[in-house]
């Protein structure tokens, strides 16, 4: 019963981060699951946490789902997937015969995990490294943790819209418009001469396989998230080696040139880290912050939850600068990029942060 549960507990989240859809789908999944077939028994091995800070089971099986729509492999489930609108009746029918008839696939692909690169972070990204730059005006060499398929290694190529004012190129090949609480962001000019990532999976959105399994992950009835995963692809140049987080970052820490900014970034990836891992990269950013100067400054830049599990008050924005080691608590942004709080380098009561996002 612990998939029904966690069904139940992903689809609240969907509602409450603007699918209905999924609401619906994941809570016919709870009511039918076939606990007894090859996939039930197989989703039933998986120990500890299987909700969205674990294994994510049920994301897993959707994403499988939503993989057989856009392949044009189950016409059956696409009839009954947005833009068209069907009863709860039809959809379930839908689901239960695309469980039996696709499983060997629907096996294979929650196999691996969910992965969405999610596009629209990046605004908080370019709000927090433009941030950044107005402490250590330096050119850019950037490290991601957990970087996906690189998209957002790419943020200096994408605008940001806040109040009626863009901060990013003139030609920028996606424009970020979050709801937004606070200060304008200070802009700056950023300048990345490298940029990296490391990924335990990593995707090429080149690759159209690739591609799919990013799309599958973004939720039916938001196709400007599709829009923008496009977009953010077709400007791709940064490689995302394959391998341990913890292990590239040494090398890249212990690589990295002088004379110039190195920004550590990772947006809702540190929380699958092993807690070993957490540590040993905590300890090798805090020496090469030690080592560091307003020359050659270490910018550790963070989106990450700090104990919320639903979505309703999102992930920590968090600057740690070197040297000086100063942590900057700049505000929160929910998972998906939807809205931003943003309160700057003056700190702010929590209870003005938490403000409506109940």
């Amino acid at each position: 019963m612990r998939l029904v549960h966690a069904f139940r507990d992903q689809s609240k989240s969907c509602v409450r981060m603007g699918s209905p859809f999924m609401g619906r789908l994941l809570n016919l999944l709870a009511d039918d699951w076939n606990f007894e077939s090859t996939l039930g028994q197989e989703m039933a091995e998986y120990q500890e946490d299987i909700g969205p800070v674990g294994h994510s089971l049920p994301l897993r099986i959707a994403g499988g789902l939503h993989a057989l729509v856009l392949l044009g492999d189950a016409p059956i489930l696409a009839a009954a997937y947005p833009p068209n609108t069907v009863s709860d009746d039809v959809l379930r029918a839908a689901l239960l015969a695309t469980l039996k008839t696709h499983q060997d696939f629907l096996l294979d692909w929650t196999r691996l995990p969910p992965q969405t690169n999610e596009v629209r972070r990046s605004a908080a990204l370019i709000a927090m490294a433009h941030e950044a730059l107005h402490y250590f005006d330096r050119p850019i060499v950037l490290s991601e943790l957990g970087a996906s398929a690189g998209l957002n290694l790419m943020w200096d190529h994408f605008a940001l819209s806040v109040q009626g004012i863009r901060i990013g190129p003139d030609d920028a090949a996606l424009s970020l418009s979050p709801e937004w609480e606070g200060p304008v962001p200070r802009a700056a000019l950023p300048q990345i001469v490298e940029r990296s990532g490391v990924d335990l999976s990593p995707l090429n959105p080149k690759e159209s396989k690739d591609l799919w399994r990013l799309l599958s992950y973004l939720w039916p009835d938001q196709p400007h998230r599709a829009e923008l995963t496009r977009s953010a692809a077709s400007v791709l140049h940064a490689n995302v080696a394959k391998g341990d987080a913890i292990d590239w970052l040494e090398h890249r820490l212990n690589t990295a040139p002088k004379d110039h900014m190195h920004l550590i970034q990772h947006t809702v990836a540190w929380q699958y880290f092993p807690a070993s891992a957490q540590a040993r990269g905590t300890a090798l950013i805090e020496a090469a912050g030690a080592r560091a100067n307003h020359n050659t400054p270490i910018v550790w830049m963070q989106m990450e939850t700090d104990g919320d599990r639903s979505g309703a008050i999102g992930a920590a924005l968090t600057l740690r600068l070197w040297p000086g080691d100063l942590t900057l608590n700049l505000g929160r942004a929910d998972f998906h990029g939807r809205w931003i709080d943003w309160v700057g380098p003056t700190q702010s009561p929590v209870e003005n942060i938490l403000k409506g996002r109940g």
